[in-house]
């Protein structure tokens, strides 16, 4: 249990996203995986049924609970719903994360379109926690609202996230209508690298923000510089995709296959038994 990684997130009953995606995510990268539950939606693959608060004093007391005890190696930031939970989070990993790598995914709209981030607290987003990011890996329509549509094309939006505070951005393409999904990766030290991917046409795409930042963070907690923890997550996130496209669960949008690489040689370990 080396390498340990600590998600931020809302809670996902169907296992698909949030917080279950995230420990998935870092079991099949070998990570031990810790988390702090920021929302309660009450969700499926099809949609949120609703979505219940949790007291912003629980939120900073599970946090202070884990680094008192277990320093994690990466923080994972997913879900975080309003303004004061976003200032509740700042603070505390002001106090306690000094040094360590952080991967904030501004997660504002679930696959079903239901909201996940209250419109007043985008601004305490952008202006307390985006500047303590070691990188921030918005979509398209999060990275517009970032922006508030002040520019256009994919690199341009990366450029101006970049001016916002996080040392790397990773503007996601998967919402483009073309037959690849690319991704566009900027740094302070002037990198730009474009992560492609042939788009893979599936249903089941539940979770794929949430687990591509989960492979990012699992990267860095296993060492790696931040670009080569990106294009791992991006081939990681392609071949899960890829291994749930005719094996769908749920009735909506089915989750990704976080597992595809182990199951295959559990299944052989389980003939071997018979």
């Amino acid at each position: 249990m080396k390498y340990k990684c600590l998600s931020i997130a809302g809670f996902d009953g169907s296992g698909g996203a949030g917080l279950q995606a995230d420990l998935k995510t870092f079991s099949a990268f070998g990570c031990y995986g810790m988390t702090v539950l920021t929302a309660l939606p009450v969700q499926n693959t099809c949609g949120i049924r609703s979505c219940y608060h949790i007291p912003v004093h629980s939120i900073q007391e599970q946090m202070e609970t884990i680094f008192e005890d277990i320093m994690p190696d990466s923080i994972k930031i997913g879900m975080l719903f309003s303004c004061e939970i976003v200032e509740c989070v700042a603070n505390t990993l002001k106090k306690y994360a000094k040094d360590i790598p952080i991967v904030l995914d501004p997660v504002m709209v679930a696959k079903s379109g239901d909201p996940l981030l209250l419109d007043e607290a985008v601004e305490a987003l952008k202006s307390k926690l985006i500047p303590l990011a070691s990188i921030i890996t918005p979509n398209l329509p999060e990275a517009y609202k970032l922006v508030e549509n002040k520019v256009k094309s994919m690199k341009k939006l990366a450029k101006e996230l970049l001016t916002f505070g996080s040392d790397a951005v990773l503007v996601k393409g998967g919402h483009l209508q073309k037959h690849t999904s690319d991704d566009i990766y900027f740094d302070k030290s002037g990198a730009k690298v474009w992560l492609k991917s042939i788009r893979i046409d599936s249903k089941n795409t539940h979770g794929t923000g949430c687990t591509l930042s989960a492979a990012i963070c699992a990267g860095l907690a296993l060492g790696l510089p931040m670009i080569d923890a990106c294009q791992l997550a991006k081939q990681y996130l392609s071949q899960a995709i890829k291994a749930a496209q005719y094996n769908s669960v749920g009735k909506g949008h089915g989750p990704v296959h976080h597992f595809y690489h182990l199951w295959p040689t559990l299944n052989k370990i389980k003939e071997n038994l018979k």
